[in-house]
């Protein structure tokens, strides 16, 4: 089967500035209830996804192109690059910020927790 992304551009993404792509290559449904989402995430220059907490998942990110800053559930601010990966762990608070000229991209995917 062959499935083609679906791309969604979000203004303000969780309370955060500017506007964000979103480049859906699988959904909730398609994950069989692991996890609600796989994408490549373009955060635009000067523009951000907003604070926000992850209940009952977890969201790692790969950094793929630009430079962002990623602001950790520690309000701790660190600056990431291609091949960097954020860890934001379940019930923890996080989010990221392009404060460039140019796209920064990533690959994100938020996984549900695991069930014991």
């Amino acid at each position: 089967m062959i499935k083609k992304e679906r791309v969604v551009t979000v203004e303000g993404m969780r309370g955060g500035a500017g506007s964000v792509e979103i480049h859906h290559i699988l959904e909730g449904e398609e994950l069989m209830g692991h996890g609600t989402l796989y994408a490549r995430v373009i955060v635009k220059p000067h523009s951000s996804i907003g604070w926000h907490q992850h209940v009952g998942n977890t969201e790692p990110y790969y950094i793929l192109k630009g430079v962002g800053t990623f602001v950790d559930n520690d309000g701790s601010k660190t600056e990431v690059y291609p091949g960097d990966v954020c860890m934001i762990e379940v019930g923890h608070w996080h989010s990221m910020e392009n404060n460039t000229d140019e796209d920064m991209e990533m690959m994100a995917i938020v996984l549900n927790e695991e069930v014991k």
